[in-house]
Parts: C-alpha cells; sequence; structure tokens
C-alpha cells in the first residue's frame, strides 16, 4: 500500500467555473440565495490562491444546467496514482459525472469508475495512510464498499466511517490541517477514525470553519472565521483567509470546489 506522503502538496487541481445557476443550488435549510457576482468574485479569488500557491489549475467551462457544478469535488477523486468518477447522492447532481471524464481522462491514464451506489467525493477524507469515507445522506454502504474496492485498485487503503446526524458531509464537519491534526466540529470530536490525531474543534458558532484546506505548508480558511483561524494559527500553521460568504449559503466551503492531486515523478 502507498503512503500520501506530502500530503498537501499538490501539483495540479480541476476547477470549474460556477453558472449563473448556482443560485440555485442545493441546500439544507432556508436562507437567502447567495449573490451570483458575490459567488463568482469568491471563485476567482480561490483559483488565484491555488495558482499562487504553486498549482497549475484546469477551469472547466459553467455548466447552467447543473446548479451545484462548481462543487467539482463531488463527481470525482484525484489521487497521484489515478482519478475515480464518483456517483452523487443527489438526483439532480448525477448528470455532471459525464462533464468531468475528458478533463480526467487529459490528465490521468487511470480512470476508474464506481460500479453501484452512491458516493460523494464531500464525504471523502484522504489521510496520510489511508482514505476515510463517511456515510451521509449522499454516500450510502454500497457506494462506500463499491469505493473501497476502487481505492484499492490505485494500491491505497480505505475505510468506512460514520457521518455524525446533522452533519451533511463527513468534511463539512472535519478537516486534515497537517499530518497529524484534525480540525472538526463538536460532533465529530470523538471520531474512532481520528485516534491518535491531535484534534482542535471549531470555535462556538463557527462550525462551517471546519471545511477548510490543506495546500502546501498553508490550510485556506473562510475569513470570517477568526477565532477557529488564531487556534490553527496557535499551532504554528500558517493560513490564507478566504472569502467563503455566499459559498456558504449553499452549503458549500473550500475543499469543494476543486480537485487536487500530486503528479508522480516519471
Amino acid at each position: 500500500m502507498h503512503c500520501m506522503a506530502g500530503l498537501f502538496d499538490f501539483t495540479h487541481a480541476i476547477v470549474r467555473t460556477p453558472g449563473a445557476s448556482v443560485v440555485n443550488g442545493l441546500r439544507e435549510g432556508a436562507g437567502a440565495d447567495p449573490s451570483f457576482s458575490g459567488l463568482l468574485i469568491e471563485h476567482i479569488t480561490y483559483v488565484a490562491a491555488l495558482r499562487g500557491a504553486g498549482l497549475e489549475v484546469d477551469v472547466l467551462d459553467p455548466l447552467d444546467v447543473f446548479p451545484d457544478s462548481v462543487f467539482v469535488e463531488d463527481v470525482a477523486l484525484t489521487f497521484a496514482q489515478g482519478a475515480i468518477l464518483l456517483n452523487p447522492g443527489a438526483n439532480s447532481r448525477r448528470g455532471e459525472v459525464a462533464h468531468i471524464i475528458a478533463a480526467l481522462k487529459y490528465r490521468f491514464s487511470t480512470v476508474l469508475t464506481l460500479a453501484e451506489g452512491f458516493a460523494d467525493g464531500g464525504d471523502v477524507l484522504t489521510m496520510v495512510d489511508r482514505v476515510v469515507i463517511g456515510l451521509s445522506a449522499r454516500t450510502d454502504l454500497i457506494g462506500a464498499q463499491a469505493l473501497v474496492r476502487a481505492i484499492a485498485q490505485l494500491g491505497l487503503r480505505a475505510v468506512i466511517a460514520h457521518t455524525p446526524r446533522g452533519v451533511l458531509h463527513f468534511k463539512t464537519g472535519c478537516s486534515l490541517i497537517d499530518a497529524e491534526t484534525v480540525l472538526a466540529v463538536p460532533a465529530m470530536r470523538d471520531c474512532p477514525e481520528f485516534k491518535g490525531l491531535r484534534v482542535i474543534e471549531t470555535a462556538e458558532g463557527e462550525a462551517a470553519a471546519a471545511n477548510v484546506l490543506g495546500i502546501g505548508d498553508h490550510v485556506l480558511i473562510g475569513d470570517s472565521f477568526t477565532r477557529t483561524r488564531d487556534r490553527i494559527e496557535a499551532l504554528g500553521i500558517a493560513t490564507i483567509a478566504l472569502p467563503v460568504r455566499e459559498i456558504g449559503k449553499i452549503d458549500a466551503g473550500l475543499s469543494c470546489m476543486s480537485l487536487r492531486w500530486s503528479k508522480l515523478d516519471d
């Protein structure tokens, strides 16, 4: 089995420009629609941060027919060893998968498919020695088991976990911020998958801060989550604050807007 050494040393990413329909994206609760112009600015800032960190970023055209298609992480997984096409649990998103295939085949010689069931990339947390797949309303057991088998084809090990009730995706409630440290909402603090790791909790009222993104030596975090950001920086981990106000209105965070991987040396 391969170890995910250099976990955040990404070299490449794929993103998709949001279409105007993104304001109608899926969300769990009621609330104001995001501003399209504001969300577009947030996305541009996000892509600039990836490029500023040295990543080569492929920007795909918007797909107006699919409001949530900006969240490319839910329809595929990317590793140094290859890519896996997923099957999102929300019916309105399943057609998105066909539109990511060409971009993945351009970058990867190995592109696997999910044999059965449903799985969203937002439920998949890549750790140093394993990949954790959280069961949720969007990822079922059949899909998770099929994903374990697909990940094994890439030479990696995956395990299945339970996402606590009230947490949309596994990564809605937690993120890895370095090889030994997890940022988590209080409901996920005691997840058995985190045994042996340092766990820091999001600050009170900042549950949405749990979805951060490690890139190189930095952690990208929403700019309004100041107290959680302070907790991360207190560990000696540098952060970059990005605007996520509009994206957050459709239950999204920083990891879901890109597919990231490290190109293996030839």
